[in-house]
């Protein structure tokens, strides 16, 4: 039976359209969103399928779910609005900001390297549950305290769990504000976007579960128990049926809890395509927003064995190998598929969100035949 696609679609686009809906008519997607804007402008927001494997309830227009690491985008976005004003300087150490952070020979972590995974602290030696990642001040606490794994600002090992509580300290510490009052406050009202750091229960009724690929999956990796990947991934860790909790929704876990749709995602990112201003609404200026596209660091990855190469938080286009038309591009995704390009020379942002997760943990074949589509499309 055909999945029925709703939404609009510019006819540049159709061809967007048409991946989205083999999408679905393969099996490879249940529900999911995909939107893109070019100038600011929503040129596609579509969306279809259902929000259950029994397939009784459709996705709607005001769907949301846990898109996982495309949170990390988020935050990276209330940095960049504090250092544009003048607030948060990136090359500063973060006891600066974050006095008790300067423990175990941390006083060299510098801002950048909590930005771009490269601070040494990917998981923690303290054996933290489930339960101890709804506790703000247990997890900072735990982090400031803790000793780098390896020589901050040398290498990269990707802070799955850690790096949203790194950056969401050094937003509270700042702003006074909870991360998610931060970016509920200075982004998401700003620009009438439908996403959410700790999720309000009024908006409950509109979460889509997540449907893993297995009975409980969590996020790990195979290998030497005592190796920087292996610990990483089990300690913290996270499995996917948390995220139809109630704790889990409510909690403000900036680097894995974001809850919202490709309509939102790709509003928000609309500034950061645009260089900072689209819509009428200004987040920070052109050159903050060019800063995001200069490379800070690169190698392979020590979590995730994988070439990786980062400006401000968000990763860039590759250098070499398979990479996207142009130059100024970054991008970031989430465990299970979904995920967001923004592109400064087309200014043109794209999303995807999913509720059928597959095993990666940034995006796989079903976002990127859209992404490429997309581009197809541009010409």
């Amino acid at each position: 039976m055909a999945v029925a696609v709703d939404g609009r679609c510019s006819d540049q686009f159709k061809a967007v359209k048409e991946v989205f809906e083999n999408n679905f008519s393969s099996g490879a997607d249940l529900g999911a969103s995909v939107a893109i804007t070019i100038n600011g402008e929503m040129v596609v927001d579509l969306w279809g399928g259902h929000t259950d494997v029994e397939k009784t309830d459709l996705w709607q227009e005001n769907t949301i779910t846990n898109v996982y690491s495309t949170t990390k985008t988020m935050s990276f976005l209330c940095a960049l609005v504090l250092a544009d004003r003048g607030q948060l300087d990136f090359d500063a150490p973060v006891m600066k900001y974050w006095p008790e952070f300067a423990q175990n020979g941390k006083q060299i972590v510098l801002v950048w390297h909590i930005m771009n995974h490269s601070a040494g602290l990917s998981g923690m030696d303290v054996t933290v549950s489930e339960q101890d990642l709804y506790d703000w001040e247990k997890m900072t606490s735990l982090l400031a305290a803790q000793k780098p794994w390896w020589e901050p600002g040398t290498a990269t090992a990707y802070h799955a769990l850690t790096q949203g509580y790194l950056i969401g300290e050094l937003v509270r510490r700042i702003s006074g504000r909870s991360i998610g009052q931060f970016f509920r406050d200075e982004i998401a009202i700003p620009l009438q976007a439908d996403f959410h750091i700790g999720v309000p229960e009024s908006e409950f009724p509109r979460i889509c579960n997540l449907i893993p690929p297995g009975d409980d999956t969590s996020l790990q990796v195979p290998g030497d128990p005592d190796s920087i990947a292996v610990r990483t991934f089990k300690n913290p860790s996270a499995k996917a049926l948390a995220s139809r909790t109630t704790e889990w929704r409510k909690a403000e876990i900036p680097a894995a809890n974001g809850h919202g749709n490709a309509r939102s995602i790709a509003r928000i990112h609309a500034n950061l395509a645009c260089k900072g201003t689209a819509n009428g609404v200004e987040l920070f200026s052109a050159a903050t927003a060019e800063s995001v596209m200069q490379e800070r660091i690169s190698g392979i990855d020590l979590a995730t064995d994988t070439p990786q190469r980062f400006g401000l938080g968000f990763g860039l286009n590759a250098t070499k190998g398979p990479r996207l038309p142009n130059d100024n591009i970054c991008f970031w995704g989430g465990w299970g598929g979904s995920g967001a390009i923004i592109d400064q020379d087309a200014k043109m942002s794209i999303a995807y969100v999913m509720n059928k997760m597959d095993d990666g943990l940034s995006g796989d074949m079903r976002s990127g035949s859209l992404i490429m589509a997309a581009y197809r499309c541009l010409g």
